[in-house]
Parts: structure tokens; sequence; C-alpha cells
């Protein structure tokens, strides 16, 4: 009986070994994330922000593109972490919370209605700006931010509120990728995409050949990043897809899969490097409103909508949908959790940032004062409901 019980707990480890590596990562980092906004903001507000400006539109030459810091930062460096975020989807899909339809109903509803809510009220407040098509910017949930907001109420939170938060941030993510792949692209060079998915196929390929050899698919990989940016498809999809292709095996242990040591060496990279560096070169807005003169009165929708839809529309999509849920029967409440559990955790999924400020970065890349007004948007909106969202659930018996 005894060796049946250990058998089960080591059983039980072993399968929430990657959900905890995640967690414990992904929330680390998000007090990293902070600092680095934070250091971005003083910078900015500061004697130095005319240095820190000229080093963002530093020009330097790579692969043929002669592109500025920020650039090779938004559209270069971040295809590492889209590429995490492929692998992590995929790991979710064989491996973790996404495995079961059945199972994961809830988070994957909960996520759909949290990006359909903050669209619908940014667009209804923007109708008539020159802000509309900002309306994807309040759809993410950062998921670093958000479970470092968590784990610090993690003393009063079920772990299966941990779980839903970080199955709704995945596939809040998977949202937010096809969202910039269908409505933040620019206008499509067929040929040049043809030859993008040319490169991907090939790692396809690669992948059904059982090839083990990580250098294969990273250099197919870079071969679709070049064509995908010559083709006016934002290039770091094809870090997502890369993701997606890099080979695991369901009927070995997943330790040994490619997927799973590849994770576990590139995720640190992107946690800890490729973030922390995205926070610096995106956040440091100039609280200056004599900028905002000529905006037309733009400024104020723009930031209002961002703010409404993260600190509303994401508590009432992700909340409102669960609660009927539970109120209709049609699934039923985890096991030591309750209505306000949920009402957190919605509220925590208005932290946008990592995923905001890029798609604002797509969405406003010919207007500075819309972007900084988007930026500040983000920041006081992902501020309010981290804040919210950490008091809901530390009040939560």
């Amino acid at each position: 009986m005894k060796k049946t019980i250990g058998d089960i707990k080591k059983k039980t480890e072993q399968l929430l070994r990657p959900f905890n590596h995640f967690f414990n990562n992904e929330a680390a980092s998000g007090f990293v994330l902070l600092l680095c906004a934070v250091l971005a903001m003083i910078i900015a507000n500061t004697a130095l922000n005319k240095t820190y400006e000229q080093i963002l539109h530093m020009q330097f030459s790579l692969m043929g593109f002669n592109l500025s810091i920020l650039h090779w930062v938004n559209d270069g460096l971040m295809a590492v972490f889209f590429f995490t975020v492929g692998m992590e989807i995929k790991r979710e899909v064989l491996f973790g919370e996404l495995q079961s339809i059945s199972a994961t109903i809830l988070p994957i509803v909960a996520a759909i209605a949290g990006m359909i809510v903050p669209a619908l009220l940014y667009s209804a407040v923007n109708i008539d700006s020159g802000g509309l098509a900002g309306w994807g910017i309040p759809m993410s949930t950062d998921i670093a931010f958000s479970l470092g907001v968590l784990s610090m109420a993690a003393g009063n939170v079920p772990r299966s509120i941990a779980v839903f938060l970080t199955t709704l941030a995945v596939v809040d993510d998977l949202g937010a990728i096809i969202v910039i792949a269908l409505f933040y692209s620019n206008s499509v060079s067929l040929t040049a995409l043809l030859y993008g998915l040319a490169a991907l196929a090939a790692a396809l390929a690669a992948n059904k050949l059982a090839f083990k050899n990580i250098f294969i698919y990273l250099f197919w990989g870079v071969i679709a990043w070049f064509f995908f940016y010559n083709a006016g498809v934002h290039p770091t999809i094809a870090g997502v897809i890369l993701g997606l292709l890099i080979p695991a095996d369901k009927s070995q242990n997943a330790d040994k899969s490619l997927l799973h040591k590849l994770e576990y060496k590139v995720v640190p990279f992107s946690t800890w490097v490729v973030m922390p560096i995205f926070a610096l070169v995106n956040a440091g807005v100039k609280l200056d409103m004599s900028n905002f003169a000529n905006m037309e009165g733009s400024f104020l929708p723009i930031a209002a909508g961002i703010i409404l839809g993260l600190t509303v529309g994401k508590p009432l999509g992700i909340f409102g949908v669960t609660a009927l849920l539970f109120k209709f029967k049609v699934i039923k409440m985890p096991e030591k959790t309750s209505y306000i559990h949920f009402l957190g955790a919605g509220s925590l999924g208005g932290i946008g940032f990592t995923m905001s400020l890029f798609i604002a970065s797509l969405a406003f890349s010919g207007s500075i004062e819309y972007l900084t007004a988007a930026k500040i948007g983000i920041i006081i909106a992902s501020c309010l409901s981290g804040l919210l969202g950490m008091i809901i659930l530390k009040l939560t018996k």
C-alpha cells in the first residue's frame, strides 16, 4: 500500500513538474519585467531620454537588413519569444492542460470571451477617433506579469486557479498570434510568403523524418523569418510556427523529447534576456502632455479605450462567461474555488503589457503620438488590473 501511494505521489510530481517549472519561471520573470519597465520610464523622463532615443534609433545591418535597434528587438529578438510561445502551446496540447478539450473548455471559452469583450469596448470608445486600428491592443494577457502577481497571492489561491490562468494566457497568446497574422501584417508579397512557407515545410519534413538536430530547425526558421519579413507578414509568426514544428513524441517520456529539452534551454533566455530587453526599449514613455497638442483629441479615446478594455473588459469577459457556465451547470466549479477566485483571475487577465505593447507597436507604427497614448493606457491599465486582482485574491478565504 505504501509503495502504491509513493508511486502515485512520484507520478503526480512528474506530471506537475513542467507546469511548476513554467509557473515559477514566468512568475519570477514578472518582477524583472516590472523593474525594466520602471527603469525605462525613469530614463525616458530624465536628461537621459535623448541618449535613450538615439540608441533606440541607431541603425545596423545584419542579413541584408538595415534596421534600428528598436526594430531589431521587436522584429528579430521577439521572434525568439514567439518561438517559445509556439513550443509552450504545443507542450500544452500534447502533455498539458490543452490535452483534453473537455477538461480545458473553461479556460478556452474564458480566453475567447476575454479577447472579444475588450476589443468591443475599445472599438466603441474609438469608433469616431483615429485610433480604431488599436482594437487588438487590450485583447492580450501578459503571462509573466499575471503569474507574478498571482504568486504574491499564491498562499490563498488554489492550484486550479493557477492552472486556469496559465492555460487561459496560453490560449490568449494563440489568439493574439492569429490577430497579428490576419490584421496587423502589411500588404503581402505572395512570392516571398511562399518561399517562407517552403522553408517551414522543410522544417516539417525534418520533423516527420525524426531529425533531432536543433540546428536543422533553426536554419529553416531563420530562412522563414527572412522571407516572412520581406513578404510583409510579421516575421515573429515564423517563430511561432517553428515552435509548433519541434519534434515531441507522445509515446516517449516527455523529458526525452527535443521539445522538452529545447524549451528548457530557450525559455530561460527568452524569459530573462529577450523580454526584459523588450520592456526596456518599449516601455519608455515621456510623460509630457505638450507632446499631444496636435493629436486632435485622439489621445484620450486611445488611452481610455485600452484602460476600459483591460481593466473592465477582461474581467467582464473572463468572469462573466465562467459564471454563466457554472450557473447553468455546463461545467462543474473546481474544488476549493469560488466565484471570487475567478473574478480575481479575470482581473489579472487585464495585465496586458508585453503582447499589448507589441500589438500597439504594429497598430500605431506610423504615429509616435498614438503609440505614446497606447503605451500610457497599457501601463496604467496593467497596474490597475494587477492591483485589483491581487486585492481580490488576497481577501479571498
